[in-house]
């Protein structure tokens, strides 16, 4: 099959980590507009088509080999070039891949041949959606809100740059740590997530469902925020000034780090991953514990630790990278997390108790999810409107 020159591009790109999100979705539209027949995409028969095909194949390789080893962060161009892995593994699979781990035998059904239409009923993915609340209570939607002013509250002006980061103006200047602590909350709805730049110049993504309450300014002797839902931090280091998160019944402080905390009320625990730096996790009643890059502290509703030193890292920020990624885990908590992307609700008409190993992309629609959980031929979805009814 003759590929077109702009796809070919597009996949050079891919390779060297040049592709904008937008050419990703172009590449990943493309890719799944063919049928399992059709996708043997890249021939041998021409030789620039056969050395890009070449090139994916040695970067995969090198990509497994690294995947097997232990996923232990040492700086975040590891993550970036995982994620990029993954995309590429996407060009050379034949959909996502998914393994059903039924009772004694594992089910691969990476080749399983796809050719049902979307139906007429389907739930788009989510997308960057999320509100600011002022220290007034007032409200400002920023996914639809342009860059420049965005509010004025007597002598408070707040400005949304192009970077993400808000500004705080008092009386024309920029606030200071000296000056009057005003603290704004950004959050989430489910199908909705957001980067925004604290005024320290931390950054912080929040997953579908999420919220972070921060001050205009830091100021004092330590740096103070509290979220729910998923976060993911990259704190900027400052010695004198610790950052620290409280979330739910944990709080973690850090000088300067990369990390991610997971803290929804309906999960069992609320866990922090560590990928880069140092972090200390403490509970009301408990030995604090410290965290070295790779592990990841849970701490249970009752308020106890427990250490996991050796943490799926690829699986922990798969949300940030645009993929669900499971290793054994329940169908019902992989709905929890479909259900916040999609914002949708969940029925269940029988009980379900599947494990699955695999990853998806954050882009498709929900119908195309599902699909691919359905060829297990274990379990049945039915979209109904804005809800998910589930049985065997």
């Amino acid at each position: 099959m003759q590929v077109p020159e702009n796809i070919l591009a597009l996949i050079d790109k891919y390779q060297t980590g040049r592709a904008t999100d937008e050419e990703k979705n172009i590449l990943n539209e493309w890719y799944y507009s063919f049928s399992d027949s059709e996708i043997n995409l890249i021939s041998n028969e021409n030789s620039h088509e056969g050395e890009i095909r070449e090139r994916i194949k040695m970067r995969l390789l090198e990509t497994t080999n690294r995947i097997e080893e232990p996923k232990v962060a040492t700086n975040n161009r590891r993550w970036k070039l995982s994620a990029a892995a993954a995309s590429i593994l996407v060009l050379l699979s034949i959909g996502a891949y998914l393994i059903l781990l039924p009772k004694s035998s594992t089910k691969d059904i990476s080749k399983t041949n796809i050719t049902k239409p979307a139906p007429k009923s389907d739930i788009a993915p989510g997308g960057n959606r999320a509100t600011l609340t002022l220290s007034d209570g007032s409200t400002i939607i920023l996914d639809s809100a342009l860059n420049g002013t965005l509010s004025k509250q007597g002598n408070v002006k707040v400005e949304k740059l192009a970077n993400g980061l808000l500004a705080y103006t008092l009386n024309g200047k920029q606030i200071t740590e000296n000056d009057e602590a005003f603290y704004n909350t950004i959050s989430t709805p489910r199908g909705g997530q957001y980067n925004v730049t604290l005024s320290d110049g931390t950054e912080v993504w929040l997953n579908a469902a999420s919220s972070i309450r921060f001050p205009v300014a830091f100021k004092g002797t330590e740096r103070r925020v509290e979220v729910t839902g998923e976060t993911y931090f990259e704190v900027t280091k400052n010695a004198a000034m610790p950052f620290k998160v409280k979330a739910a019944l944990s709080e973690i402080e850090v000088l300067g780090t990369h990390f991610n905390i997971n803290a929804y009320d309906d999960e069992a625990t609320i866990k922090t991953t560590l990928l880069e730096g140092k972090v200390k996790v403490s509970v009301a009643n408990q030995e604090a514990r410290f965290l070295q890059p790779g592990q990841q502290a849970g701490v249970s509703r009752a308020g106890e630790i427990a250490v996991l030193n050796n943490a799926d890292i690829e699986e922990v920020m798969a949300w940030k990278n645009g993929r669900f990624q499971f290793s054994s885990a329940d169908l019902k908590s992989i709905l929890r997390q479909i259900s916040r992307w999609y914002d949708v609700d969940i029925e269940y008409k029988s009980n379900v108790n599947l494990h699955f190993t695999g990853q998806l992309t954050r882009n498709d629609s929900v119908s195309k999810v599902f699909e691919k959980l359905k060829l297990t031929g274990e379990v049945n979805f039915r979209i109904d409107n804005k809800k998910i009814i589930v049985s065997q």
